[in-house]
């Protein structure tokens, strides 16, 4: 019982990250009906950026590397910071002016972005093929246990993880639901047409989804390099394929729904690895495994609505 909590809190510590993932690709899919894959390298943007930003700014030196919360928050700060704006640029300048256009152009704009984020990031004078490790230590006594309650440890890396993502949703579930911009954010992704008749500035909502989803996605790619301490320039590649298959899994364009796929992804995850023999090497497949299952009993997710459409 012991072993089964545990690995429990594993999983819901990995499945938040992908939560935090899955909620980026639900909303922009809510507003425009499309699948920005180039969401997973915004994640390892922001994983990159702020171990790059931590060298710059001195507190990582080959001889020394500074132990405070407070410079940590600061590299990750300005990591998201810049994420979201990189996030306004791709929609300003890749997908607005497409908007008009047959969505498969989009489609393909999102793939070609992705390269450029992956093989970019490749290139030796921005950071290298090369993994490179995080500096964790930054952190003072992160790799501790922050409780054990009867055999069950709690790191403090999960805490983290698990305490980030809580405080996140529930700020984005208050500026959905109780701001003007959460209002006007619901009636551009209900129909952005009659949300435009009506005064609503589109173009400014659907910036606004962009940099939010970003800066969701910067987060969860530094939180994943500090309970994985690697940051190399494909490693948002396969993160960013399993919470597409979370969001779907929840029902795309649910943001509720994201949260509970990354969640539910998480778990299952963790609970191969720990319980079926050679789990290790189906942790990976079982993603897959679990979209073909949904997409054949209920392909609209499972908080999303089938919403048929007249010809």
């Amino acid at each position: 019982m012991q072993e089964l909590i545990q690995q429990i809190i594993n999983g819901l510590s990995v499945g938040a990250i992908y939560a935090l993932i899955a909620v980026g690709y639900t909303m922009v899919y809510g507003v425009l009906q499309l699948i920005n894959f180039a969401h997973g390298d915004v994640f390892m943007v922001g994983a990159m950026l702020a171990l790059v930003l931590a060298r710059v700014m001195g507190f990582v030196t080959p001889e020394h590397v500074t132990h405070s919360w407070l410079a940590f928050a600061l590299v990750a700060v300005l990591s998201i910071t810049a994420c979201g704006l990189l996030g306004f640029l791709i929609e300003r300048l890749a997908y607005r002016p497409l908007r008009d256009k047959p969505r498969i152009n989009s489609l393909i704009t999102a793939i070609g972005i992705s390269l450029l984020l992956e093989f970019g990031g490749q290139h030796r004078k921005v950071f290298g093929p090369t993994p490179q490790s995080f500096p964790v230590d930054m952190l003072p006594g992160i790799r501790l246990p922050l409780f054990t309650i009867g055999g069950v440890s709690v790191s403090r890396v999960e805490a983290l993880v698990l305490f980030v993502t809580l405080a996140l949703m529930v700020t984005l579930s208050y500026i959905v639901m109780r701001t003007r911009t959460g209002l006007a954010l619901r009636a551009v992704s209900y129909r952005v047409d009659t949300a435009s008749l009506m005064g609503i500035n589109t173009n400014r909502i659907i910036s606004f989804t962009f940099i939010l989803g970003s800066c969701l996605a910067a987060t969860a790619g530094i939180l994943y390099a500090v309970k994985y301490p690697s940051v190399q320039p494909l490693m948002g590649l396969l993160p960013g394929v399993k919470a597409f298959i979370a969001a779907v899994f929840g029902g795309i364009g649910n943001i509720t729904g994201a949260v509970v796929g990354g969640l539910v992804l998480g778990l299952v995850e963790v609970l191969v690895v720990g319980y079926v023999p050679s789990g290790s090497q189906y942790r990976d497949g079982i993603a897959f495994v679990i979209l073909i299952a949904i997409l054949l009993v209920k392909p609209s997710g499972l908080f999303g609505r089938h919403v048929a459409e007249k010809v």
